[in-house]
């Protein structure tokens, strides 16, 4: 396992699949999960052969693990298949999805202590974004069950938590051995290299991300529409 304990690979596994299974329940749409997994297979294969692994590349194949699934999201609500789709995700599953933060970094910080990723990209350093998972079935509750909070606590929520993804994001990107490296030059950031946590940057992070873009632009929609609250 290359320096990935049986352990923490078994229980990242695990979160891979409760994000998937979380985000099927936000799209009901099993073509959707068809394709999560093919594509998490492909990164799985690559992983498993150390395809992302090599570093005297142009570009560096460390790009290739965020790059093109993300820049797939940012282009799916300019087209209008993809932007039907994003509104007609379930806001209150897509709340759910972000339960997932919460194993996510608790498996950083294990890889952390087997020396494959900074301490900074876990909550001991500058990574808050297990709040995000922490909250989340608080503001499932709040929203969705007891009425208390309403959709501007919603959107301000999902601002929030896609502003700590972006800050651990950019914290990864740049403590990557790639020639853009600026931080962590004493412990890079190699851990997403190796499988399975190959699938971080190339699925459970887009499912976030995903979820954040679509959740603030249903709500935004909603709040345009007097009266509506969701249900």
């Amino acid at each position: 396992m290359a320096g990935i304990s049986v352990f923490t690979a078994l229980g990242f596994t695990l979160t891979t699949i409760a994000s998937v299974w979380l985000f099927f329940k936000a799209s009901g749409n099993r073509r959707v999960v068809l394709f999560i997994l093919i594509w998490g297979s492909l990164v799985g294969i690559l992983g498993l052969n150390g395809f992302y692994l090599e570093q005297d590349t142009i570009p560096p194949r460390f790009v290739f693990l965020l790059g093109p699934v993300l820049l797939f999201v940012l282009l799916l609500p300019i087209t209008k298949k993809g932007k039907r789709f994003m509104e007609n995700l379930d806001l209150k599953w897509l709340t759910l999805v972000h339960v997932v933060r919460i194993p996510v970094e608790l498996v950083l910080y294990s890889v952390f202590l087997e020396g494959l990723v900074p301490k900074l990209m876990t909550f001991e350093g500058y990574n808050f974004d297990i709040l995000s998972g922490l909250s989340a079935p608080i503001l499932y509750y709040l929203v969705f069950v007891n009425k208390k909070v309403n959709l501007n606590g919603l959107l301000l929520w999902n601002m929030v938590c896609l502003g700590l993804l972006l800050n651990i994001l950019t914290i990864a990107v740049l403590s990557g051995q790639t020639p853009f490296q600026k931080m962590a030059f004493d412990q890079p950031n190699i851990g997403v290299t190796y499988f399975p946590l190959v699938w971080l940057p190339t699925i459970i992070v887009p499912l976030v991300f995903l979820s954040h873009l679509a959740s603030i632009g249903q709500i935004l929609s909603l709040r345009r529409k007097k009266g509506i609250e969701p249900n």
